[in-house]
């Protein structure tokens, strides 16, 4: 890995964490201002947010993204994909 990607890689760490810290924030006081309208907390957790749910469902692909998919990933692909070696035909 080199030093730019390193340092890439790095960012977008930092930008995933920070998402994840706000998303933590928001769902908080989202969930407390459904508790304190309510008064019942299992209708304030299960009750869905619009918001939450695409937030979430993008973070979990940026989660995906960034710990499965990554360049380590990559590199392995694409050595195996050289590897194979694809015999010439004879005509």
């Amino acid at each position: 890995m080199n030093i730019q990607t390193a340092q890439q890689r790095v960012k977008d760490l930092k930008s995933f964490y920070k998402n994840c810290l706000w998303f933590g924030i928001v769902a908080l006081i989202i969930f407390f201002r459904r508790f304190m309208k309510s008064g019942d907390l299992s209708q304030s957790l299960f009750s869905g947010s619009v918001i939450l749910t695409v937030w979430g469902i993008i973070l979990a692909v940026k989660a995906v993204k960034l710990f499965v998919f990554d360049e380590e990933w990559e590199n392995k692909i694409l050595e195996e994909e050289m590897k194979k070696t694809k015999k010439p035909i004879n005509f």
